[in-house]
């Protein structure tokens, strides 16, 4: 159940993250006891949960009101999608808060900086907009409280079990802008109970190596393109840290970066899937058989093109969310363009009651269009690019395809990478994409010093340029 917000004078900045650090912990004791749960009592959670998200967006929400109108006593699944458009356009009528408005946040987010809150009480982070349109969203306390458990969450699957008595010490290499989700949990978990070293991705690889030797970090977080950088520099005997923990997170962790961190720290990386959004949405408990959905916190339901649930062991187009936390912007099946794959059970030795996801493939926008020899055009899936990458002894790789419908491919190579590889790449991508049954297009492998990455320091795999269309 969540708790009303808390007025920010009772919530002065010098005791914030104290008081943060405690509500996370008892959080923490009550998500262990889920833990334990069988899927009834599970099933009655969420429908408990919905009913109270629902009821709660009805009173407080013009826009839930109309948008569910007729609708109050349908099944979730009967309910309209909500789009990141739809969001962003009535954002004001969305929201719970009179004093919570889309004008008033991004004029925040445009100049936010440390770790002062929006009116003095709200945590905001806006995404990249890698989709299209940004979206930006807002969390009282006590549902920043949830978010930050999620994550916790995660680290306490592994075994890192931070607390008043256990201190861990910790470094995530992400991005440290203050709009972004995992600069304001890094900010919200730093304390004397888990001092964080914060990095940001887009900085000098070798400043990054030379901070985390000095540091020494017990538990490593990064995004799984730095994951690879960092465990290359590790074997090659730059970077020399020994971290007990090893996390992957907002990218999609490939095999072969698995096996490389695995060889670089000698423990495998637990894979975190988690969104803006939503915060945590699944983690690997120490088993690594697979994700398990937090599905005491957000329904997931993994979708087509056309919101129907896809077959055990098929990639959807997208997945439809409802945070059942969510009060100050309430997010009921809002629409998230990640493809992931149900793996149909619940059955993992650990015991968990939750469902398992085999893979995540990326983004919906991930996946490319090719011409077929009929005169059509299919999709290829991200998943297909994996496995010929994966095959490449390489630090670093990104696929992009340009405007005029030929691929590059960007190596970031391990040592000295001479025309007959570079070749044998573009041969083994193109022969991949003859068998997917579209014709390959020219393919150019360039080598590179460095993998471009976004403005929030990621480095996606796989990507298309969109050709620019002139404004009259």
């Amino acid at each position: 159940m969540i708790a009303p917000a808390l007025p920010s004078t009772l919530l002065p900045s010098a005791l914030r993250t104290p008081v943060l650090v405690g509500a996370v912990l008892a959080r923490r004791h009550a998500l262990r006891r889920r833990d334990r749960w069988s899927r009834d009592q599970l099933h009655a959670h969420q429908a408990r949960e919905l009913d109270r998200l629902r009821r709660y967006a009805y009173a407080h929400s013009p826009f839930y009101r109309r948008l569910h109108a007729g609708r109050s006593g349908a099944a979730l699944t009967e309910l309209p999608v909500l789009t990141k458009a739809a969001l962003m356009e009535h954002f004001d009528e969305v929201s719970t808060r009179p004093d919570v408005r889309l004008a008033a946040t991004e004029a925040y987010l445009a100049r936010a900086s440390g770790e002062a809150l929006f009116r003095g009480r709200y945590y905001v982070a806006g995404t990249a907009g890698t989709t299209g349109r940004r979206g930006v969203f807002v969390w009282d306390f006590a549902e920043w409280v949830h978010v930050v458990s999620s994550y916790n969450r995660a680290f306490d699957w592994a075994g890192s079990v931070a607390g008043l008595t256990r201190q861990v010490k910790t470094a995530i290499v992400s991005s440290t802008d203050p709009s972004h989700q995992s600069a304001r949990v890094g900010a919200s978990i730093h304390s004397r109970w888990v001092p964080t070293l914060r990095l940001d991705a887009g900085e000098d690889l070798d400043g990054i190596v030379e901070r985390l030797n000095t540091w020494r970090p017990q538990m490593l977080i990064a995004y799984a393109s730095m994951l690879r950088l960092l465990a290359a520099r590790q074997l090659a005997g730059d970077l020399a840290i020994a971290p007990r923990f090893v996390f992957s997170a907002s990218e999609v962790l490939t095999d072969s970066t698995r096996q490389l961190a695995t060889r670089a720290w000698g423990t495998v990386p637990h894979d975190v899937y988690a969104a803006t959004e939503t915060a945590g949405i699944a983690a690997e408990c120490g088993l690594h058989r697979g994700m398990h959905l937090f599905e005491d916190l957000v329904v997931t339901e993994i979708v087509d093109e056309h919101d129907r649930p896809v077959p055990v062991g098929t990639y959807g187009a997208k997945v439809l969310v409802t945070v059942l936390f969510s009060r100050t912007l309430p997010l009921i099946r809002y629409e998230m363009s990640d493809s992931v794959s149900p793996a149909g059970r619940h059955d993992c030795p650990c015991g968990r009651p939750y469902a398992l996801i085999a893979g995540i493939q990326g983004r919906e926008q991930e996946a490319l269009t090719f011409p077929t020899a009929q005169g059509g055009s299919r999709a290829v899936q991200p998943i297909v690019f994996h496995h010929v990458m994966d095959a490449v002894h390489t630090a670093g790789w990104q696929i992009t395809q340009l405007p005029g419908g030929e691929l590059e491919v960007l190596l970031l190579p391990v040592g000295p990478v001479g025309p007959v590889e570079e070749t044998l790449v573009a041969r083994d991508v193109a022969e991949a994409l003859t068998e997917q049954g579209v014709l390959p297009p020219p393919v150019r492998v360039r080598t590179v010093t460095a993998i471009p990455r976004t403005s929030l320091g990621k480095a996606p795999l796989i990507r298309a340029e969109r050709p620019c269309t002139a404004t009259p």
